[in-house]
């Protein structure tokens, strides 16, 4: 049976792999077995589905069904939806359980499985249990039903009812071709917004840039639409609309950790003394920021999962990630809506004339965008377990290994971990000016070296 459930797509946040090859229509028929047996033991009786645009999604999405009504669980299906509308159909429906089955932003060939049981987010042991469950052949059995719902309307209507623009704001939105194409605009100019449209036709083959908006390359036909009109702002999304990207009408990427200042300023004006939660990837001017508004910063690892946990866990009331992702505790659901996202940073631009000055107000440094080192399957893990036992760092004010190794100094921040989701090693540099950039980098290949000698580095 575990033939068919190669260990490797049970990762620390979801499950994830390539279509046909390493996530089976078999596979994920017992992945389902094993998440209506873990329901029915948490005395839930219905299971949302939603998928997003991938061309794979329909025949997976059938097979997750099939699996959790061969529980007796019962299956909701929202049909082709965002990953968060997943989510608040969960919230919205009762249920308190959904899968969203989406390859976020990996390539067309992939897919994967966000899972929400009881209102948690599965994550790390979790997910290993439902591999072991499934090992053990550890299922109830029965004869769920299956019921179709829309749930778009009632999304719409929540983030209407809440969210409310003191202008009317122009706006271009790229995504990417990937789902949030679906509902972003229809969002938008709900909101009072004109829209600009860029690849918001849903296509899984991605055929004008790859749906991931931390990647600089994929911002660049938003940047020319930008440099074309009159929009205030540009949003941008990843494929299942989780993350949200942002451009201004100059072209500069305003990345999340920068956004999550101007999002924690607004929550905590409401919410002080608040706990605000970061991830190892982002910014060192988060701490000072939340400081001085009257927030309590902590800094977590990377992974949305672990996150949202970490959240309910400390009562925080915003949280966000390098990456994109942003939760709020605040007004919403904690769980990440890069739509929703991008509706809170309307509200609080459309306050002012000149949205972009805003954004570029923000404290700024130096710094790169996620650089990746490619690893054969599982070689990010045992990289960055050699380089934090062994790597030294003289001058370094702090070593932090929650996750990977975050070195911070005086004038700057290096980083190094593994990716949960691809087999890459992620490295990221923030300094006060360049030549403490240099001089940060200089010791992180210093000491990749070590490790691993033929190592090609992107820096």
């Amino acid at each position: 049976m575990t033939s068919m459930l190669p260990p490797e797509i049970f990762k620390a946040y979801d499950i994830r792999g390539i279509v046909d090859r390493t996530l089976t229509i078999d596979g994920v028929r017992l992945i389902g077995r094993a998440l209506g047996s873990l329901a029915a033991e948490r005395k839930r009786d219905a299971i949302v589905i939603g998928r997003d645009g991938r061309l794979s999604g329909p025949k997976l999405a059938n097979a997750l069904s099939e699996g959790i009504r061969a529980t007796g669980t019962n299956v909701i299906d929202v049909g082709t939806v965002t990953t968060p509308i997943t989510y608040f159909a969960a919230q919205y429906l009762g249920t308190q359980c959904s899968v969203a089955v989406t390859g976020s932003h990996n390539p067309p060939d992939y897919n994967g499985l966000k899972m929400v049981i009881d209102a948690t987010t599965l994550s790390g042991d979790d997910i290993q249990a439902l591999r072991m469950r499934i090992d053990r052949e550890a299922f109830t059995t029965g004869q769920g039903e299956m019921r179709k719902a829309d749930v778009a309307a009632a999304y719409y209507d929540r983030i209407a009812s809440d969210v409310r623009l003191a202008r009317p704001m122009r706006i271009a939105v790229d995504c990417g071709n990937g789902v949030a194409g679906a509902f972003a605009p229809a969002l938008y100019r709900r909101l009072g917004c004109e829209v600009s449209e860029l690849f918001c036709d849903v296509d899984g083959r991605f055929p004008n840039h790859h749906p991931d908006p931390s990647q600089p390359e994929n911002l660049e036909d938003l940047k020319r639409r930008l440099r074309e009109g009159d929009c205030d702002l540009g949003l941008a999304f990843d494929g299942d609309g989780d993350r949200l990207g942002v451009v201004t009408p100059q072209g500069h990427v305003i990345y999340a950790d920068r956004q999550l200042m101007l999002f924690a300023a607004d929550v905590l004006s409401r919410a002080p003394g608040a706990t605000v939660i970061y991830d190892v990837k982002s910014t060192r001017n988060l701490k000072p920021w939340i400081e001085r508004h009257g927030g309590v910063p902590m800094l977590w690892k990377t992974g949305h999962s672990l996150i949202k946990s970490k959240m309910k866990e400390v009562g925080a009331a915003l949280a966000g990630e390098m990456s994109g992702h942003t939760f709020f505790g605040e007004r919403w659901y904690g769980f990440d809506d890069g739509l929703y996202a991008g509706a809170r940073l309307l509200e609080i631009l459309s306050r002012h004339d000149d949205a972009a000055a805003i954004l570029d107000a923000l404290p700024d440094a130096i710094s790169t965008p996620e650089l990746q080192i490619p690893c054969a399957e599982g070689e990010q893990h045992a990289l960055i377990a050699k380089l934090a036992s062994s790597a030294d760092f003289p001058g370094a004010l702090d070593v932090i290994r929650i996750d990977g190794v975050r070195v911070e100094y005086a004038d700057g921040f290096g980083l190094a971990r593994a990716s949960n989701t691809t087999p890459v090693v992620v490295l990221r540099f923030e300094a006060d000016d360049r030549e403490a950039l240099t001089r940060i980098q200089s010791e992180f290949r210093r000491v990749l070296r070590a490790v691993k000698p033929d190592i090609a580095l992107p820096f």
